[in-house]
């Protein structure tokens, strides 16, 4: 599901900073807990899961019907339970809480790969 643009919804940006070793686990743990607990709670829209390339991040953004409804989901003793699991496998946790003011898809949603473009990532430089 794309991100939906509603003043009325609550979007939350996260991004987690990991050692490379433990992305891959992160990815698992947040995909085991948006599946098993965030998504059966009153006010789930959505939640998507980004991996960078360099396996030092794993951002996720995620939708609320609401600020009340995000609140009473960090009162939740299994989201307490998965947050603290979070925490002990990240570096550091930065967390925005935003409105969406626009979205914007391009004319061609399957264009071919840039030249060079994963060869960048693959030797680790900057893009």
């Amino acid at each position: 599901m794309s991100i939906i643009q509603d003043h009325a919804y609550l979007t939350l940006i996260n991004t987690f900073s990991v050692k490379p070793e433990n992305q891959k686990g992160l990815i698992d743990l947040l995909q085991t807990a948006t599946e098993d607990v965030m998504r059966n709670l009153p006010g789930f829209i959505s939640a998507n899961i980004h991996r960078s390339l360099d396996g030092k991040k794993v951002v996720n953004y995620a939708q609320w019907r609401s600020l009340d409804y995000y609140e009473s989901m960090k009162q939740n003793p299994l989201a307490q339970e998965h947050m603290k699991e979070v925490e002990k496998m990240c570096e550091k946790i930065d967390s925005v809480i935003t409105e969406v003011e626009s979205t914007h898809e391009g004319d061609h949603m399957d264009p071919p790969p840039m030249p060079g473009f994963l060869e960048r990532f693959e030797n680790n430089s900057p893009i």
